[in-house]
């Protein structure tokens, strides 16, 4: 039955040799066997006897290597079966090798570089232990070379894993730990941002928080410093070390540092971005210099398109005009970062600090506290649009806290003042709201 199906398959291929002759094999006789092999191949792996698939599977990657991404696929699985079934280690140091070229083989016909090498690293590793460390570190670090995004996340960790693996081992220094931090978790953010499915999703900041996790013990805001102050030093105009400085810092906190600060500086300078103007309004904001603060986050707002990174700059622009007592600029900038997203309610919750942080600079006859009404309706307003636990809690804490400060009834009364009547608060603040004592 066996020999008749081959045959079967050799008329059709006979039919069809010119069209598919690099599939089936590059002479006649390559294709015959090539045919014979995969039929014979495939008959054993779907019964799951892969150590006699071993032969024909060899034969078919010898004489058809580009006929199927399957012959790699199942390759897998029966070098592994014939890996397993001896203790000999010259035959499974020889089968590891043959493992490896099937691997390139893949490559070469089927691309997919960077997952392809990371999976020689896995496997390298799997199979040799500890000792194949030089030679498996060196497979995780070409498929990140090819291109880090491109491989799943797991083999990325073990990429990690493995630098720490080098250095502790005395083969490499600390900073080849962060210099390869650097490429890890810049691959994994470039993944997570075209992630769609929850769960993968999931998955992918698991093995963030998993190296994040791992770089800590190595990773103190002051050896980091240490080590890149002594490059920026040297190689001030390196824009890739720049980048590096920055994204490194900023992802450890380490972002009120002078290093930090000198790095992003130059950064911008040299390649202007909304980002690095971000950046350095907030290290201007953290540094008080709220109107050089303020100059930067207008240029980096300006460059923007997305509505909530626009958010998070004005509501920065918001503080730091607030800090240099420009009310009103504060209040304009509040109100911009709620049109950027309605649904929040911190623009509201801000504006109402505003304006009880500000009431003395309020004349209402009633030493500013006519502020505290207008205070409450913006807290107010904020809880009635975000209803999330947190927001409504902060309003809560805010409209309690105000609303003990209002104007007595009887301090009220010599202003002409009585609970329920309409008001407008005067000064800058210039909102109109309702009458409110304290009993």
């Amino acid at each position: 039955m066996k020999t008749m199906k081959i045959m079967m398959l050799l008329v059709v291929l006979g039919a069809t040799m010119t069209a598919t002759a690099q599939k089936y094999g590059k002479t006649p006789e390559d294709s015959v066997d090539c045919v014979t092999n995969l039929y014979l191949y495939k008959e054993a792996f779907n019964s799951k006897n892969y150590l006699e698939a071993y032969e024909p599977w060899k034969e078919v990657l010898r004489t058809c290597p580009g006929n199927h991404k399957n012959t790699y696929i199942r390759g897998e699985t029966i070098m592994k079966a014939q890996y397993n079934a001896t203790k000999d280690p010259v035959e499974r140091e020889q089968l590891i090798q043959e493992l490896m070229h099937m691997y390139d083989l893949r490559i070469q016909y089927f691309g997919e570089a960077a997952e392809i090498t990371a999976k020689k690293g896995y496997d390298c590793e799997q199979l040799r232990g500890i000792d194949g460390l030089n030679e498996y570190y060196g497979y995780y670090s070409e498929a990140m070379r090819l291109g880090g995004d491109k491989v799943k996340p797991v083999y990325i960790e073990n990429y990690f894993d493995a630098t720490i693996r080098y250095v502790l081992r005395g083969l490499g220094d600390t900073v080849m730990i962060i210099d390869n931090y650097d490429i890890a978790t810049d691959a994994l953010d470039k993944i997570a941002a075209r992630t769609t499915d929850s769960a993968a999703l999931a998955e992918v900041r698991q093995v963030i928080n998993n190296v994040e996790a791992k770089f800590s013990p190595f990773a103190s805001c002051e050896e980091l410093v240490n080590i890149y102050t002594k490059k920026f030093e040297a190689t001030p105009d390196d824009l890739n070390l720049l980048k590096k400085i920055t994204t490194i810092l900023r992802k450890k906190g380490c972002t009120k540092t002078d290093l930090f600060f000198a790095a992003t500086e130059k950064l911008h300078a040299m390649e202007p971005t909304p980002q690095t103007a971000y950046l350095m309004g907030q290290m201007c904001y953290n540094k008080d210099q709220f109107s050089k603060a303020v100059g930067y986050l207008n240029e980096a707002v300006e460059g923007m398109d997305d509505n909530s990174d626009k958010y998070k700059v004005y509501i920065l622009m918001g503080l730091s005009y607030a800090s240099n007592n420009s009310y009103s600029s504060a209040r304009s900038a509040y109100l911009r970062a709620a049109e950027m997203q309605p649904t929040k309610g911190e623009p509201y919750r801000l504006i109402a600090q505003l304006y009880a942080s500000s009431h003395r600079s309020i004349d209402d006859g009633l030493g500013g506290r006519t502020a505290y009404w207008a205070a409450v309706d913006k807290a107010n307003k904020a809880k009635a649009i975000d209803p999330s636990e947190e927001n409504v809690s902060a309003a809560n804490k805010l409209i309690n806290a105000y609303s003990s400060s209002y104007p007595s009834q009887s301090d009220a009364f010599m202003e002409n003042l009585i609970d329920g009547q309409t008001y407008r608060v005067p000064g800058w603040i210039g909102e109109t709201t309702i009458v409110r004592t304290r009993k």
